[in-house]
């Protein structure tokens, strides 16, 4: 089918939108000793070598056939050897590029490139100061539909390796010095691994802040901008398209379970202006084919396991992907973001989903495990779940949070998206927990902490004081036998079906006699 498509490509380029990409590939290097490669990837160590990079190609082939975009960003690639073996290896199945660009950072590992079946007019480099690791930004002028499209293919610094946000703010100020002297009329894309979240001023953590709380993409390339505003907006300004995707689906890479929105298309007001070139609206999404996660939902990435290669897998970023038309931007009826509100927890239980953010100040944190909590506001008011948001709060601190979705997992409520708007102090919990007394007085609710409470095991229940609750424990191979009398020192009021108390780990509770 690809060959078949391949004669038909001029006239597919002629009458239907453009597909712009950005992809993360992990590492493409070749076997061929450069002496700036990372150490898992020197030819001839750690199972690196001519058949590895054989199916490392095949594998990104693969991925860049399916996702089939007509320019697409690269990131990760070692030279512009092994990105000609690449175009080699897309042509033989089907699915050629015939013009490339990449950037030509002395002493780095690794460039970012661009493939486009649209000309290449011309491409340079974008120097970011700093060390050899610093990679440069790839600006390429594209010919598309008669017109002069510029793309900016980023890969900015991880938050990795003492990844201070002042070394990403390098990047985006060179960016827009460079988009600065762009003639006024010109339209431009910016692509690419940003290593920052779509909402970097809300996720920037305390380890790499040392800019006062200022971030390279929300701050610098100015991208706090919603969809009605940029159609009107200045010069410099920026509409992340992230924006256009439900909350639980704004992510492209997932490291220990947390999910982040690192892979970005950006655009200016240009690009919503009705002239030339626009954005398809509603046209940006994530392209998650199966292959790309493993059985367990992770990321299926290229697998290095001790010290070896494996042959496996594809990349730890999935690629994202709009499309653009010289037909004009289709405005929407647009309304004003709403004021955000100051509610309370007890709020949050009125309702199924939530149309705007919320406030929520002076929570405390009074359970946490992981990245996942169990938060109040008052000593005898609700609590409520805190589910994969969790990461920046401390235990027995209180905090104003920015709330941004909820849900209700099988009856029990949670929140599962929000972040820290201030800290403001230690707390103590004694008085939000429940003991053996106040559980049996206590009207039983989801999300309430219990403490040290004593009591028998039996048939998936713990009976305490004549009382059955049922109980169960997150990991299966800690449930004790039947008839064993245990002490709870910590739990929580879940719901699944109904309500029952929830052991998080094996330190929340001892055996006390069999």
């Amino acid at each position: 089918m690809r060959y078949l498509l391949f004669f038909f490509i001029p006239y597919f380029l002629c009458s239907s939108p453009i597909k712009i990409a950005t992809y993360n590939v992990e590492n493409l290097f070749d076997a061929s000793f450069q002496g700036t490669e990372y150490e898992e990837y020197i030819p001839g160590k750690h199972n690196w070598n001519s058949r590895m990079v054989e199916i490392k190609l095949n594998h990104v082939a693969e991925v860049i056939c399916d996702v089939d975009a007509d320019i697409l960003g690269l990131q990760e690639v070692e030279n512009k050897a092994i990105l000609k073996k690449l175009m080699q290896r897309l042509k033989k199945v089907g699915c050629p590029y015939k013009y490339s660009a990449i950037t030509s950072k002395k002493g780095a590992a690794i460039q970012v490139a661009l493939l486009s079946r649209y000309k290449v007019l011309k491409s340079s480099d974008i120097v970011v100061s700093g060390a050899p690791r610093v990679r440069n930004i790839l600006e390429a002028d594209v010919a598309v539909e008669g017109e002069s499209l510029t793309v900016f293919v980023n890969h900015w610094k991880s938050k990795a390796y003492k990844g201070y946000e002042s070394k990403r703010i390098a990047y985006a100020k060179a960016l827009q010095a460079r988009i600065a002297r762009l003639a006024p009329s010109k339209e431009y894309v910016i692509i690419g691994d940003f290593n920052s979240d779509h909402n970097a001023y809300l996720t920037l953590e305390d380890k790499n802040n040392d800019t006062q709380g200022q971030t390279a993409f929300s701050d610098v390339l100015h991208t706090k901008v919603e969809e009605y505003e940029i159609v009107h907006a200045q010069r410099g300004k920026h509409y992340t398209l992230w924006k256009e995707l439900a909350v639980e689906d704004r992510w492209s890479h997932k490291f220990y379970g947390k999910k982040s929105s690192l892979d970005q298309i950006v655009l200016p007001q240009k690009m919503f202006d009705g002239k030339g070139i626009d954005y398809v609206n509603n046209s940006f999404n994530v392209f998650k084919a199966d292959y790309l996660f493993t059985k367990r939902g992770y990321i299926n990435r290229w697998q290095y396991k001790k010290g070896k290669h494996r042959a496996k897998g594809y990349s730890d970023h999935l690629p994202v992907f709009a499309y653009f038309d010289t037909k004009p931007y289709e405005k929407e009826v647009y309304t004003k973001k709403k004021k955000i509100d100051t509610k309370s927890i007890e709020y949050l239980y009125s309702l199924e989903k939530l149309d705007n953010h919320i406030k929520l100040n002076n929570v405390v944190v009074v359970f946490k495990r992981g990245n996942s909590a169990i938060i109040k506001q008052e000593k005898n008011g609700r609590g409520i779940f805190m589910y994969g948001c969790a990461r920046d709060l401390k235990e027995g601190e209180k905090y104003d949070l920015l709330v941004e979705s909820i849900k209700s997992y099988y009856g029990l409520k949670e929140i599962t998206s929000a972040y820290k708007l201030r800290s403001k102090g230690d707390v103590k919990l004694e008085q939000y927990y429940l003991d053996s007394i106040a559980l049996d007085e206590h009207k039983l609710r989801q999300n309430e902490v219990v403490r040290d409470v004593v009591g028998i095991y039996k048939h998936k229940a713990i009976y305490v004081n004549n009382k059955k609750i049922p109980l169960h424990f997150r990991t299966k191979k800690h449930t004790p036998k039947d008839n064993t009398k245990i002490k709870l020192h910590y739990a929580y009021l879940g719901y699944y079906k109904g309500l029952q108390l929830v052991i998080h780990n094996k330190k929340d509770f001892e055996i006390m006699e069999k």
